[in-house]
């Protein structure tokens, strides 16, 4: 029983590393913008298939791959910004909301049936010659592939705290965060802000479909449930806490993945209970202040 649960712990740790990648794109689109893109999940399958393409067309090492996924997706997600959520950036916080929720469901109609045209209905995966390999560590076997996706995602998360914490670009950020008509007076350009902060929660997105494709597999119909496990995830972690977020979801992953051995199939609404929970009782989230 011991090196059952061990050997769940370290799958719960696997798979939450990638619910706090996707959550942390969601949490910088709306703590940010105040905009929920509940088509978040979408473009994690876009980046999915786009390195499952390198790799099948290409040849390419899907971690290889992974910077040119980053550039597409973050090009797309600041197309449909333009398109589609550029008019919402000056409204009321509440309408706000309501509008782009209305905007998300749109895309999330449309995504899957683009996605059914261009790689069928059929469930795909990523999987170099590496993907069946493990090594054990105090009895517990660690595959290379979440390993790998597991070490990405830390250093992606690493990378963003630097973005926003040590270059102008992620103080306007933060300044855009607290108050965007005092973010314009002191100079910082507003629009642009909000372009790059949703293109880059999409990267964050189409990065994890990456790690996705080649620990699990993707179909285009995978996008709610990611999308629901990252919104978990963000109210977990305190709407608006970017580095919570990513903590957050190793907790989820890890509760889900152990409480699996002794609840079974009804693990499924686990995530739901504790988001219930969160709002009951801890609005803020774990990591967000009262």
């Amino acid at each position: 029983m011991i090196e059952l649960v061990a050997q769940t712990f370290v799958n719960g740790i696997n798979i939450g590393a990638l619910y706090g990648l996707v959550a942390v794109g969601l949490s910088l689109t709306f703590g940010v913008m105040k905009i929920l893109n509940i088509a978040h999940g979408e473009f994690l399958m876009v980046g999915g298939y786009f390195g499952f393409w390198l790799f099948t067309l290409l040849g390419l090492d899907p971690l290889y791959g992974l910077p040119l996924v980053a550039v597409a997706v973050f090009l797309l997600g600041a197309g449909f910004y333009k398109l589609v959520f550029s008019g919402l950036a000056r409204l009321h916080e509440e309408t706000k909301v309501k509008n782009s929720l209305l905007v998300g469901f749109g895309l999330f109609l449309i995504f899957p049936q683009i996605s059914r045209m261009l790689w069928t209905s059929d469930e795909q995966a990523i999987t170099p010659a590496y993907s069946g390999g493990s090594f054990p560590i105090l009895g517990v076997r660690c595959g290379y592939v979440p390993l790998c996706a597991l070490v990405m995602a830390v250093v992606i998360i690493l990378g963003l705290h630097l973005l926003l914490t040590k270059t102008y670009f992620g103080k306007s950020i933060r300044g855009t965060t607290e108050n965007w008509k005092s973010a314009k007076l002191m100079g910082i350009n507003v629009e642009r802000t909000y372009l790059i902060t949703f293109a880059l929660g999409t990267a964050l997105a189409g990065i994890a479909g990456v790690l996705v494709a080649m620990t699990q597999t993707i179909s285009p119909d995978i996008g709610m449930s990611w999308t629901l496990k990252a919104l978990i995830v963000v109210v977990l972690a305190g709407i608006g806490s970017v580095g919570g977020a990513f903590f957050a979801g190793i907790i989820l992953g890890v509760v889900e993945a152990v409480s699996a051995i002794f609840i079974g199939p009804y693990t499924v609404a686990l995530g739901l209970v504790i988001f219930l929970l969160i709002l009951m009782f801890r609005p803020q989230g774990l990591f967000g202040k009262a």
